[in-house]
């Protein structure tokens, strides 16, 4: 299958960066968000190719606190969140802030799944190249489980993300990049829990995942909902 017909098949629907975030920005100001009593906070990979968003964002809401790690995992923890929850404008008493929630995923135009091509480089590559690494280990059936000091970030990820993977599954990259979205998304819920006082917070989470094709970026929404004076709506994207 080629590019488009690989997309269609596992993504029902996707836009652009731009008409991504400026949707967001459009289903979220009538309930009162917007880039000047709101700031926006990312959970996005370290890859220069998924800056592209970034900068979007930054373009709709301003400047955005950084959650980022590899693959787009949320290890900034309590301390991280907590950091950001005294950044945001306050309006009416209250803070508001937007989260984005996006690790990555590349199709090239063959329509093969998770390799890419990089400006100035010959050879194929990868994305994400850290939840490709982690498939490769648990398809060699070698996963090391200790925390290496040296590579922080990826140890962490084997051990986030075998937490939902069953035992003796070998899940492919797509499905391995979905796990991380889910996971990405609990972790943030949690933390959001346990540090944000929705009597002072409005909050929306957005989710999905972002796609590296061959002639542009795009992003496929997941689950994306409010939490307006303690109460949560579902925002509808698609």
């Amino acid at each position: 299958m080629k590019y488009e017909e690989v997309l269609k098949k596992y993504f029902d629907k996707v836009y652009t960066e731009v008409e991504f975030v400026k949707k967001t920005y459009q289903v979220l100001e009538p309930l009162g968000f917007n880039d000047e009593n709101t700031i926006a906070g990312k959970c996005i990979c370290r890859d220069e190719i998924s800056q592209s968003i970034r900068s979007v964002i930054k373009h709709m809401w301003g400047e955005a606190f950084n959650f980022s790690s590899l693959a787009g995992m949320f290890f900034a923890g309590k301390t991280g969140l907590a950091a950001a929850m005294h950044h945001s404008p306050i309006s009416g008493g209250k803070e508001q802030y937007v989260f984005y929630a996006l690790p990555h995923i590349a199709i090239n135009k063959e329509g093969r799944i998770g390799v890419c091509r990089r400006e100035g480089r010959e050879e194929e590559s990868t994305a994400c190249g850290a939840l490709n690494a982690f498939q490769k280990e648990m398809a060699s059936g070698k996963v090391n489980l200790t925390m290496d000091n040296e590579d922080v970030e990826q140890s962490l990820i084997r051990m986030r993300l075998l937490r939902e993977i069953p035992y003796g599954h070998v899940p492919d990259l797509l499905e391995l990049t979905r796990t991380a979205l889910k996971a990405i998304q609990s972790d943030l819920e949690t933390t959001i829990s346990k540090v944000v006082d929705t009597n002072k917070s409005n909050y929306a989470i957005i989710s999905g995942i972002q796609i590296h094709g061959p002639s542009g970026n795009y992003v496929w929404p997941s689950e994306c909902y409010t939490v307006v004076n303690g109460k949560r709506e579902t925002l509808n994207l698609k």
